[in-house]
């Protein structure tokens, strides 16, 4: 296995409480410090002026959920956030069948995450429990993906030099990134969750496999796409593009 392969995994939306008030440097805290001060500037004013409504809408939660995160986002602006390492703060199901506790600590330092908060974290960076969406936009910045994305892009090539990206992201998160010329510069095996026939796209129903792939390319580099069939899913490497083709009839049930 390469040493030189980085998986780029989507953020969770659910995350773990709770964190020590500083737990050690990020990866990216010195590459991205000015662009995320701007975020933390524009989340600081949001959070003044905004109604429930407006909090709703921007963060995507509502009730308890919405409460939990709105007191997060005001600690976290008044810089006094408890921090998790990004792989035990990220929850739900990709991140489950990634099993980030089974890998080394360096392998864990080569999942690379788009965020909307931080822009990119690694799988060991120190985070805050938040919920701010690639998608989102704030007043003075306009939407996060495109606000941030010649800076991931650019975080993304320092931190990859000689290397290999597998991209497992989402459209969401995929958007962060400026992909010509990251192409350009890098080999990107992009995997693609489709249905049986490949008709269309699968998004929800893919994040088990997604997780379960993750875990095996950390673990055992490009011949995890060797393996013909994970979970169900009948595996196919073309070229630089892996198809993950899902079973005929669901075999996983994903709940979150």
């Amino acid at each position: 296995m390469s040493a030189r392969l980085f998986v780029l995994l989507p953020p969770s939306q659910g995350k773990a409480e709770g964190g020590r008030r500083r737990s050690g440097h990020g990866r990216f805290d010195d590459t991205l410090v000015t662009e995320r001060e701007r975020v933390v500037d524009a989340l600081k004013e949001f959070l003044d002026d905004a109604t429930p409504g407006e909090l709703a809408m921007t963060f995507g939660a509502r009730g308890p959920l919405l409460d939990r995160t709105v007191a997060a986002a005001r600690v976290f602006v008044a810089g006094d956030a408890p921090l998790l390492p990004a792989w035990r703060r990220y929850q739900g199901v990709v991140w489950n069948y990634l099993s980030p506790a089974t890998l080394t600590p360096a392998a864990r330092r080569r999942i690379l995450v788009p965020s909307g908060l931080y822009g990119l974290v690694a799988g060991e960076d120190p985070i805050a429990d938040y919920r701010l969406r690639m998608s989102a936009s704030l007043a003075g910045l306009g939407g996060l993906a495109r606000f941030w994305r010649p800076h991931v892009t650019s975080a993304l090539l320092g931190a990859t030099t000689r290397a290999v990206i597998v991209n497992l992201l989402p459209h969401e998160h995929a958007a962060s990134i400026e992909w010509a010329s990251l192409e350009q510069q890098r080999r990107v095996i992009s995997v693609r969750f489709v249905a049986a026939d490949e008709s269309r796209a699968v998004g929800h129903d893919a994040k088990a496999i997604k997780g379960e792939l993750a875990g095996a390319v950390l673990r055992d580099g490009l011949a995890a796409f060797d393996v013909p069939k994970r979970l169900g899913w009948t595996i196919e490497r073309r070229g630089d593009v892996v198809f993950a083709r899902a079973p005929l009839t669901r075999e996983i049930g994903v709940t979150s």
